[in-house]
């Protein structure tokens, strides 16, 4: 029985492919992390929001905060990011002036992305746009 729970677990595994690396551009919004012994930390509304932009395996993630207007507050830092496949699996390698660090790609879709660490926490993001709260919503840049 444990077998074929373990084979079930391991075949539902979504398989990462080159294509799907695009799904990654745009502004990402945390919802919860899941801890290496199961337990969870949901995240309601979020200060900021993650920024991807990735070209050819190479691009950067950036931490920007949403305004009323439908803009975003944004600084200069960011982290460079490389997507690696290795061993049938899929990394985020990212690099600053001061550290480096890796992500396994669990999942991802058009509205839902999986990352874990190499403590073994998952985080669990929703993709996120713009939010105006002003002009009824009728202007979003």
């Amino acid at each position: 029985m444990i077998l074929v729970l373990s084979f079930l677990f391991v075949s539902c595994k979504q398989e990462i492919k080159p294509t799907d690396i695009a799904k990654l551009n745009g502004y990402w919004e945390i919802t919860k992390v899941v801890f290496d012994k199961g337990e969870e930390k949901d995240y309601g509304m979020n200060e900021t929001f993650d920024f991807f932009e990735i070209k050819k395996n190479k691009g950067i993630r950036k931490k920007v905060m949403p305004q009323f207007d439908g803009t975003f507050l944004t600084s200069d830092s960011f982290e460079n990011v490389s997507v690696r496949f290795a061993d049938g699996k899929t990394f985020l390698d990212y690099k600053t002036n001061y550290a480096k660090w890796s992500e396994e790609l669990i999942s991802i879709s058009d509205e839902e992305l999986v990352v874990k660490n190499q403590e073994n926490k998952e985080y669990h993001y929703k993709k996120a746009g713009p939010i105006n709260l002003l002009d009824d919503g009728k202007k979003v840049k």
